[in-house]
């Protein structure tokens, strides 16, 4: 898997999903098993690195406890948001 950032609009779905998991409270596990999803895949949307299924955004809203349409509503108002600023790894 790559661990690559897909697209600016997939960074975006990503920080859309984690500012709406922070205000429920949640961890990616805890995300993870209420929508029915491992935490790594939770973790991977987050960062924008996959591109999760229409079938995989509802389980995400449901397991939010949010309409997908909230989902999208965030992802479209981050559309004006500058990127954060990337820490770089240290290789071992």
């Amino acid at each position: 898997m790559s661990t690559e950032i897909q697209s600016g609009e997939h960074e975006r779905l990503g920080r859309a999903v984690r500012e709406l998991r922070a205000r429920r409270g949640l961890s990616q596990e805890v995300l993870g098993f209420r929508s029915g999803l491992h935490r790594n895949y939770v973790g991977a949307i987050e960062r924008g690195e996959i591109n999760p299924t229409f079938r995989v955004l509802i389980k995400l809203a449901h397991g939010l406890g949010f309409e997908l349409s909230e989902l999208v509503l965030l992802w479209e108002e981050r559309s004006t948001d500058p990127p954060p600023r990337r820490r770089r790894r240290r290789r071992r």
